[in-house]
C-alpha cells in the first residue's frame, strides 16, 4: 500500500495558485518585479511557476506508471494519447476562444489563420507524452541517461546552430526559424515584438526532462517512505542541482524563454528543495492548517481552474459598456474585470503596483472559492 503524501497535493496547489496570480495582474504595466518574467536571461520567482508545475506532473506520473506497467502497452498508449490530445485540444481552444472579439463597434470572428497553435497547456501535453514514453519504455536508469543526453544535446545544438557569437539571444537562437517553418508565422506568439514562441517545438526537450525529473522524485519518495533518510537525500539532491544549474549558467545561461538546460537543472533543484521543506513541515511535523487547505483545493482541480482563469476574462470581455468619454470625445469602453480594477483596486495606494497586486489577489480569492465549492461537493474534473 503506497503512502499518501499530502505535501505533494499542497505543492501542486500552490503552483497553480501562483500561476493564476502571475497571469492575472490588474495591469501589465504595473507589476512588482518578482511577479514579472525575466526579460531574457535570468530567473525570477515567476519563472519558477511553469517548471514547478511540470515537475508536479512528473510526481503524479510516478503514482500511476506502475498501474500502466501492470495493464500493458495497450492501456498505456490509450490513456497517454487520450490525455495528451485532450490537454492539447483544451489549450488550442483557450487560444482561439471566445471565437469572436470586438472590432471597433461590432463583433467579428477570430479567424484560425491568426490563432497561436502552441501555449502553456500544449507544452504540458507534449512534455507529458514524451516523458511518459521515455519512463515507460526506458525505465528509471534508461530515462536518466536519455534525460542527461537531451540536456547536453540541446546545449550543443543551441551553441552550434545558433548565431555565431550570440547563440542564446532572441535573434540568435536557432529554434525560431524552425518553429516558423513548421507552424507558420501567423500561428507564432509575438509577445517579444517579433515572431518567437516561448513554448515552441524546438525548446520542448528541457520541458520533457523536467517532467522526468519530477517522476524520479515521486518514485524515490514512494520507495523510501516517510523517513529522514529520504528527506535528507532529497534536500541534498536539490542543493546539488541548484549548484549545478548556477555553474552551468556561466556557459549556458539560465533562460525560461528558450528553456535552457541550465534552467531545467536550476529550477528542478529549487522544486526539490521546496518540496523537501513541505514534506518536512506537513509529513514530519504535521504542520497543517488553513494555509495547507487553501492550496490543497487548488491542487484537486488544477487544470480546470487554470483553464477557467484564462477563459473567463476573455468571455467577460465581450460584455462591455461605455465607462466614460475620452478627451477626443469618443466613448471609452470597459468590461467587468477591467472595471473592477479601474474603479475598485487601482487607487488603493499611490503606487499603482499595489492596486494591480490587490486585483490579482482578488482573482485568486474568486477562483479559490470556485474550487472550494467543487471540493465540498466532491466534484473533481479530471483530464
Amino acid at each position: 500500500m503506497k503512502e499518501r503524501y499530502y505535501s505533494l497535493d499542497v505543492f501542486r496547489g500552490a503552483t497553480v495558485a501562483l500561476m493564476i496570480l502571475v497571469n492575472n495582474p490588474g495591469s501589465w504595466s504595473y507589476i512588482f518585479s518578482p511577479l514579472e518574467h525575466a526579460p531574457w536571461h535570468g530567473c525570477t520567482p515567476t519563472d519558477l511557476v511553469f517548471p514547478f508545475f511540470l515537475f508536479a506532473v512528473g510526481n503524479a506520473m510516478a503514482f500511476v506508471m506502475p498501474r500502466f506497467e501492470q495493464a500493458g502497452d495497450g492501456v498505456f498508449w490509450k490513456k497517454v494519447i487520450k490525455r495528451t490530445l485532450l490537454i492539447f485540444a483544451i489549450g488550442l481552444f483557450l487560444n482561439w476562444s471566445p471565437f469572436i472579439r470586438w472590432d471597433g463597434d461590432h463583433l467579428a470572428g477570430k479567424v484560425w489563420q491568426n490563432v497561436r497553435i502552441l501555449g502553456v497547456l500544449q507544452r504540458i501535453a507534449l512534455a507529458y507524452f514524451f516523458a511518459s514514453v521515455i519512463v515507460y519504455y526506458a525505465k528509471t536508469k534508461g530515462a536518466f541517461v536519455i534525460s542527461a543526453a537531451l540536456l547536453l544535446l540541446y546545449w550543443v545544438i543551441c551553441l552550434m546552430a545558433g548565431a555565431p557569437g550570440d547563440p542564446y539571444s532572441l535573434q540568435g537562437w536557432f529554434g525560431t526559424p524552425i518553429d516558423i517553418k513548421i507552424l507558420g508565422v501567423t500561428h507564432i506568439y509575438k509577445g517579444e515584438g517579433v515572431p518567437f514562441d516561448p513554448e515552441g517545438l524546438m525548446s520542448l526537450a528541457g520541458a520533457v526532462v523536467q517532467v522526468v525529473f519530477g517522476f524520479f522524485v515521486g518514485q524515490y519518495i514512494q520507495q523510501k517512505g516517510k523517513t529522514y533518510e529520504m528527506l535528507t537525500n532529497l534536500f541534498v539532491a536539490g542543493a546539488i542541482l541548484l549548484l549545478t544549474g548556477y555553474i552551468w549558467d556561466l556557459s549556458f545561461p539560465i533562460n525560461k524563454k528558450i528553456w535552457t538546460s541550465s534552467y531545467v537543472v536550476y529550477t528542478t533543484g529549487l522544486a526539490i528543495v521546496s518540496l523537501s521543506v513541505l514534506i518536512y513541515l506537513i509529513e514530519f511535523k504535521n504542520a497543517r492548517g488553513a494555509w495547507s487547505r487553501f492550496f490543497d483545493v487548488f491542487g484537486k482541480n488544477p487544470l480546470f481552474i487554470f483553464v477557467l482563469s484564462g477563459f473567463l476574462p476573455r468571455v467577460l470581455a465581450l460584455l462591455r459598456w461605455v465607462d466614460h468619454v475620452g478627451p477626443d470625445g469618443k466613448p471609452v469602453y470597459t468590461s467587468p474585470f477591467p472595471w473592477f480594477y479601474e474603479h475598485v483596486t487601482k487607487n488603493i495606494a499611490s503606487d499603482l503596483r499595489v492596486g494591480s497586486l490587490v486585483y490579482a489577489l482578488c482573482m485568486i480569492a474568486m477562483y479559490w472559492a470556485i474550487v472550494y465549492i467543487l471540493d465540498k461537493r466532491k466534484i473533481y474534473i479530471r483530464v
